[in-house]
């Protein structure tokens, strides 16, 4: 899986590659969501996959979390309670008005 697969490159005047900087929304708490203890074998984009049918989401799950995941490893510690968000349609409509 290739985690910025969706990423604009963009060119500097050298020509050199970089990825266009996304903007992440902020996620307020909500009575919908989901708490989970996390367990061997856990990975980001396998519970965002499990969740929203879609494993691209994985990022929900560390802005909903974010002093208890990394945003640098799919691999999460092992018996940590994570909130999980479920209803995530004004998320990702917060999401792409900040990136496109």
């Amino acid at each position: 899986m290739n985690r910025v697969r969706n990423q604009e490159i963009k060119l500097t005047s050298g020509k050199k590659r970089y990825f266009k900087y996304l903007k992440y929304p902020e996620i307020p708490l909500d009575i919908s969501d989901v708490y989970i203890m996390t367990k061997i074998g856990d990975r980001l984009d396998a519970l965002s996959y499990q969740y929203y049918n879609n494993s691209d989401l994985w990022w929900i799950l560390i802005k909903a979390n974010p002093n208890k995941l990394k945003r640098d490893s799919f691999f999460m510690p092992i018996g940590i309670q994570l909130r999980i968000p479920i209803n995530i349609e004004p998320i990702v409509n917060d999401f792409e008005k900040l990136n496109f």
